[in-house]
């Protein structure tokens, strides 16, 4: 089934207590898609650069079948920029610079090729240009889902908000929950959430795992323990990109199905951080996504008696 993201395709710096990069390439677009070419072939990225975007990257892009005519590429502008320092605490960081460039008046335009797609993932971008995207497709896709973060909370909740009415499934992380619901408890976040109008809600805890509620039911899906987290820049995306191509793949948007896409996501996110921006995520192959399901597995499967 057909994939349409829309995300950013950046540059980004980092520095971890691991190391530091200079500008490589990042961005939520650049995550989900690169993930999500690990379970679908059909792939489409809406997004902006300018024309100092390598053409090496644009390749790489396409190697991982991805189609990136959706990519506006504007003369005489710059590609967003953003620059960050992480602490010992891999969950805190520091923005050091953000240059929004030719983000800053992005009107995104929906392809004719791309209006017939099944999948839509609307990677973390202003809540306008999210549904913008949404109301160009000609065509509903079959589901739609969102992230997105806390900032857009704290400058323009009812743009959100109204964005977040017209999609199925929106992943977030804990902190965000808490603060677009009003609600300390998960739970309770949950509820206030699906009422806004998402049927399915993912909340991510990070080193923690993810939850999946919908339906009236929640899946509580393990993080893998690793020995250290190289650079966690783009692992929320990374793991929406599992999540939406699992979905793709299978074309089965039942709850018992996003149960295992979750665990497709959260497989990849564990890959993502182990090292810097993408590198670790352009040289996946197929057995060790396959070998590390198998860890998620074992981390989960137990026989247990009555007492």
């Amino acid at each position: 089934m057909s994939l349409t993201v829309v995300g950013t395709v950046a540059f980004d710096a980092i520095e971890t207590p691991y190391g530091k990069t200079d500008k490589i390439i990042g961005g939520a677009g650049t995550h989900v898609a690169l993930s999500a070419s690990y379970f679908n072939k059909d792939i489409n990225l809406i997004s902006i650069v300018g024309d100092d975007f390598p053409q090496d990257y644009l390749d790489l892009l396409k190697k991982h079948s991805i189609d990136i005519d959706g990519i506006q590429i504007k003369k005489g502008e710059k590609t967003f920029f953003w620059k960050g320092r992480y602490h010992k605490d891999m969950n805190v960081r520091d923005t050091l610079a953000t240059e929004l460039n030719s983000l800053e008046n992005f009107d995104p335009v929906v392809p004719d090729k791309y209006q017939n797609t099944d999948y839509l993932m609307l990677g973390n971008l202003t809540p306008l240009v999210q549904r913008q995207v949404i109301e160009r497709m000609e065509k509903r896709p079959k589901l739609i889902v969102m992230d997105t973060m806390n900032f857009w909370m704290d400058i323009m909740l009812d743009e959100l908000k109204k964005t977040i009415s017209m999609v199925d499934v929106i992943s977030i992380n804990e902190e965000e929950a808490q603060q677009l619901s009003g609600k300390n408890t998960l739970v309770k976040a949950a509820k206030v959430i699906h009422a806004m109008g998402p049927k399915y809600i993912i909340i991510k805890k990070g080193a923690h795992g993810a939850l999946l509620f919908g339906e009236g039911k929640v899946f509580s899906a393990p993080a893998l323990p690793l020995e250290y987290a190289f650079d966690p820049t783009g692992a929320g995306d990374t793991f929406a990109g599992g999540f939406i191509g699992y979905l793709a793949k299978t074309n089965d948007i039942s709850f018992d199905n996003m149960k295992n896409a979750v665990i497709a996501g959260s497989v990849m996110a564990s890959f993502n951080v182990e090292k810097f921006g993408t590198e670790r995520i352009v040289e996946l192959t197929e057995e060790e996504i396959n070998e590390r399901i198998l860890n998620f597995v074992d981390l989960t499967v137990f026989s247990l008696r009555k007492i």
